[in-house]
């Protein structure tokens, strides 16, 4: 997974449903963890080949005062072929362009169909997992999990600067995981950045992801629905409020409608 800066999990738990717990053992919870862990690597391998509309709202805060000013609104199909995402810049601020995805100044990221899992459920990513509390939500029971991914098993990569000019470099994380205790299926997770290099110029990092069920080809699959960065700096501070939309199974005669001015 990548996230950018340019001056500038999703896990499927199989828990039995049933009566409310106090609290697992720690034998237990680390046993569904077990479990779940084949499930969340072949996340990505489960889906199938799509289409969707990726909107992304960016904001600045140039003085860190709770004061979002937007920058630009970016219209982007995204495409999820043979397990690999491809992003295509369509509009910006609704107006047709002709510009690269890659090419965009200010903050970037991806990794939401399964790269993001795949980095936390990979036995060399090593992470750690601790069962947190029970909560309701869209009256379901919901497990909330905390984890952590240390820098020295981390594939977090963090970039800032602009192309030609940037740096880089492979940071731990840490995040939350909330899983429907009956369907087994996350509903939300985060992830942090831990200890960002000082040549990054980045002093916090933290992405949140909802997921929800979208009709591809006749079929529901769990997918992205929202997700946001915020990314502060010595200079300043960004977010990204994305939007996933109109999924629809990918063919050589696929079709995205923009310009909606949604």
């Amino acid at each position: 997974m990548i996230r950018r800066f340019s001056p500038a999990l999703i896990g499927l738990l199989a828990w039995a449903a049933g009566a409310w717990p106090q609290r697992p053992s720690e034998p237990d919870a680390q046993a569904a963890i077990e479990k779940t862990r084949q499930k969340a690597l072949d996340y990505a391998r489960s889906l199938p080949d799509f289409v969707c509309t990726e909107v992304i709202h960016r904001y600045v805060d140039p003085r860190q005062r709770g004061n979002w000013i937007p920058t630009d609104k970016l219209t982007i199909k995204l495409s999820f072929f043979q397990q690999m995402e491809d992003h295509k810049l369509m509009l910006i601020d609704d107006k047709p362009t002709g510009r690269k995805f890659e090419s965009l100044e200010g903050a970037t990221g991806e990794g939401e169909f399964g790269g993001t899992l795949h980095s936390i459920f990979d036995p060399t990513s090593e992470a750690t997992f601790h069962w947190e509390s029970w909560k309701t939500v869209r009256k379901h029971r919901v497990a909330v999990y905390s984890y952590v991914v240390d820098v020295a098993n981390s594939h977090y990569q963090m970039v800032t600067g602009v192309p030609g000019n940037s740096r880089q470099a492979i940071v731990g994380f840490h995040g939350v995981l909330d899983i429907d205790g009956e369907s087994g299926a996350v509903l939300h997770f985060t992830y942090q950045a831990d200890r960002i290099p000082k040549p990054l110029q980045l002093d916090f990092a933290l992405t949140t992801v909802d997921y929800d069920f979208a009709d591809v080809g006749g079929r529901d699959y769990l997918l992205p629905a929202r997700s946001e960065t915020e990314m502060r700096g010595p200079a300043m501070s960004v977010r990204n409020q994305m939007e996933f939309r109109e999924y629809r199974k990918f063919s050589s005669e696929s079709t995205v409608t923009f310009g909606d001015g949604k």
